[in-house]
């Protein structure tokens, strides 16, 4: 319940797998950066109105940085915000930066507000390729990057994301949940797919 497991279900867009993903668990499953990083992120207590701007959203998140910590997930650790790197003669500055426990690696999240577009894979790219060479410690795993927006589109994530050398996520936010009647629909749509997948096998 304090996770919003069924909040998440009814945004998730493949409502079966994360079901019966969930149901699953082994001590020798070796935990991937997809499915440790949740999609999508509810960042309701924000309480941010309809106009806001990038740096509004860092703020907004730094002020309550132990609810996107909670957010996030466990085993998030802060390390900082705004992060300078220079590379050639241009400088650029990370929006935040996290320490995952568990994956044992650097988590660089870059914030964008509206739709999520192949160029910021490429930037997330350059600034994985950056930290990786500077920022990460020699025991540590390749970092990863969070590309956080406001819209995805699945298939443009799929072939700007799939096969880099460096592991990129991009996810969604909400800032606010669904209402009732829609996540009623979503269970019950995503119940009888589950019972259909059962009678199949």
């Amino acid at each position: 319940m304090a996770s919003l497991f069924y909040e998440r279900i009814a945004l998730s867009k493949n409502k079966a797998d994360m079901l019966t993903k969930a149901g699953q668990s082994l001590p020798e499953d070796r935990v991937s950066p997809a499915e440790e990083i949740k999609d999508p992120f509810v960042l309701e207590f924000l309480d941010l109105k309809d106009e806001y701007s990038e740096s509004d959203l860092e703020d907004a998140l730094i002020r309550h940085l132990e609810h996107f910590l909670l957010e996030l997930g466990g085993d998030f650790a802060f390390i900082g915000r705004q992060k300078r790197l220079r590379v050639g003669g241009e400088w650029y500055r990370v929006d935040l930066i996290f320490f995952h426990r568990h994956l044992r690696c650097l988590v660089i999240v870059d914030l964008k507000l509206g739709k999520f577009t192949h160029a910021d894979a490429g930037q997330m790219h350059l600034y994985l390729n950056y930290a990786r060479e500077h920022w990460s410690r020699p025991e540590e795993n390749p970092p990863v990057g969070l590309i956080l927006c406001a819209q995805k589109d699945d298939a443009l994530a799929r072939y700007a994301l799939e096969g880099l050398p460096n592991k990129v996520l991009a996810r969604e936010y909400k800032l606010a949940l669904p209402d009732e009647k829609l996540l009623a629909r979503e269970i019950e749509r995503t119940r009888k797919v589950l019972e259909a997948r059962r009678r199949v096998v």
